[in-house]
């Protein structure tokens, strides 16, 4: 079996260009995802403050308590950004990667989906009626319109999924007997994930809370909403981390002037997330009764397994990141990563997004254990945790890829590269202090989720990690203003630009083989059917002893 060499992730390496309204599609739905992560950012520093006895809530206009800022911080950077960055950035990709135009009125009707859902929960969250947090399952209830948002959010993702398996298949039916080119590879087993993980938070939204807010329900039972919501809550996290997967596979070694390693390589690691990362909910329940202690051993399990591709993940790129350093001068075993361009804005952010994670890795094993887990729960150290995941990894690296995907998209050139550097730094030292101030907050009991200036209870020893918290997420804060300052100013003040334009993607030392078991990585109704039993053997003995539920408890509102 011999190997292609140096084959381009696209079909189609010489040049393709979406239509003109279909990119405009694309742009502002990307402008929609950055509006909503400009809105939790601001939100944010309040939280963050709110550890340093800081109380800036007061002065947001609208806020009426803490929980309210904290579900509007959590449902517009978690739900609305992510969904936005990925239905725009992963159409792009399969379009380019492919070499064909998407589908128009789906790519409108995604954006108006996705428009229409932010207003809806938008408006709840605004008007103190939503008041229920990220996590959003009874017995707190929220008014109908947050439920409704949120179902059109997901809805969104859909029709996005639909347009690149369509694309996909018609490409196929073209091209009968070739590799699916990687690029697109990646982009819709992302979605291919997505669809059958988001599963559990529809049925949820739309069967038991929706109907329960609009009284055709009186009471809710809290422990099938919650075993419904982490089934699609734990996945989420590769929903965000997966399109920053795409960029540091495919996108990153040309920033870098390396190549990706393997071809078939990068396929398994994405299969692998297809199929382990949905049947993880139950390690978030590992406190809640009701649910078999077989089960959550079988979770905690498959929890460790998807750890593996992340691993994978990092061998891959940093093999990229190597090749590029050593052409650019670097020798011995650590001299070419300082060789890398550190110039370059969209690879800065990427590589600062890297580092940073490898800390929001180590720590969601321990989230991960049963035994420890029972020590951090509850805990600063969750949110600790994934602001160096979603706050670092997906977030700093969705900022890498505005640097060059604004331009593209606007033909424009980025305003700012020094603004742009200096945001990447300070944003990500904030990450760092202030996941340290939540970490060792959660280690000494430091409660999440709190309105610590009235909180019953304290420890000396919490002041010095709220004091932590409260500045880094200030650093964080003004990364993110410096970031948003030079985003607007490409797109408002930018010099046109008169480079061609095109997607940076890279090629790859092992191509695709045509022959042998390689292709058979290319057959998606495979490993979906894999993943299928994977999930039914993990959640099918839970749900079949029992449901119906236990429909008992009544709704409780903060309003």
């Amino acid at each position: 079996m011999k190997a292609m060499k140096n084959i381009p992730v696209v079909a189609s390496p010489d040049g393709f260009r979406m239509p003109a309204g279909q990119e405009r599609a694309v742009r502002w739905t990307v402008y929609l995802g950055f509006l909503a992560l400009a809105i939790g950012i601001v939100n944010g520093l309040g939280q963050a403050l709110n550890y340093s006895r800081v109380d800036i809530l007061q002065y947001f206009p609208g806020m009426r308590s803490y929980y309210q800022g904290l579900t509007v911080h959590g449902v517009v950077n978690a739900i609305i950004f992510t969904f936005a960055f990925a239905n725009g950035f992963l159409a792009l990709t399969t379009a380019r990667a492919l070499a064909r135009p998407l589908s128009a009125p789906l790519l409108w009707a995604s954006f108006g989906l996705l428009a229409f859902g932010t207003l809806l929960a938008g408006y709840a969250m605004g008007t103190g009626q939503a008041s229920v947090l990220y996590t959003f399952y009874p017995p707190l209830q929220a008014h109908w319109t947050f439920y409704l948002g949120l179902a059109l959010l997901v809805v969104s993702t859909w029709v996005t999924a639909g347009m690149l398996f369509r694309a996909l298949a018609r490409w196929r039916r073209d091209h009968r007997g070739e590799r699916i080119p990687l690029l697109a590879f990646m982009s819709v087993a992302t979605y291919a994930m997505w669809c059958l993980a988001s599963v559990g938070i529809a049925v949820e939204v739309v069967g038991l809370l929706l109907p329960w807010s609009l009284g055709w329900i009186d009471h809710a039972d809290p422990l099938l909403s919650r075993s419904l919501f982490w089934y699609s809550g734990h996945p989420i996290v590769y929903f965000w981390l997966l399109p920053a997967y795409v960029s540091w596979y495919a996108m990153v070694p040309r920033h870098a002037g390396g190549q990706l390693f393997s071809d078939s390589l990068t396929r398994v690691v994405f299969l692998m997330f297809l199929a382990l990362s949905i049947p993880t909910g139950f390690h978030h329940q590992y406190t809640d009764p009701g649910i078999g202690t077989g089960m959550k051993a079988l979770h905690a399990v498959l929890t460790f397994g998807v750890f593996f591709p992340s691993m994978v993940t990092a061998f891959s790129v940093m093999y990229a990141l190597e090749i590029g350093g050593r052409r650019r001068g670097g020798k011995g075993l650590v001299d070419w990563f300082f060789k890398l361009d550190w110039g370059n804005p969209a690879l800065v952010a990427q590589l600062l997004a890297m580092l940073t994670f490898t800390l929001g890795g180590v720590t969601g094993l321990i989230n991960a254990s049963y035994n420890l887990n029972q020590v951090i729960h509850n805990t600063t150290w969750v949110p600790g945790h994934f602001h160096m995941t979603v706050g670092s990894a997906v977030t700093l690296s969705f900022m890498g890829i505005a640097y060059w995907l604004i331009p593209y998209l606007t033909g424009r050139e980025l305003v700012g590269r020094g603004m742009a550097l200096v945001s990447s730094w300070i944003y990500t030292a904030g990450v760092l202090v202030m996941g340290r101030g939540l970490i060792s907050g959660g280690l000494d009991g430091m409660p999440r989720r709190t309105l610590v200036m009235e909180a019953p209870y304290e420890k000396p020893t919490w002041e010095l990690a709220g004091m932590l918290t409260g500045f880094g997420g200030t650093l964080m804060f003004v990364g993110g203003a410096l970031f948003f300052a030079v985003l607007a100013g490409t797109v408002l003040f930018g010099p046109k630009s008169e480079h061609p334009r095109d997607l940076p993607f890279t090629t790859t030392i092992q191509g695709p083989a045509r022959d042998g078991w390689e292709p058979r990585l290319d057959r998606f109704r495979y490993w979906v059917v894999a993943t299928v039993i994977l999930i039914l053997v993990a959640y099918g003995p839970f749900l079949a002893g029992y449901l119906p539920g236990n429909f008992t408890s009544p709704p409780y509102r903060f309003y």
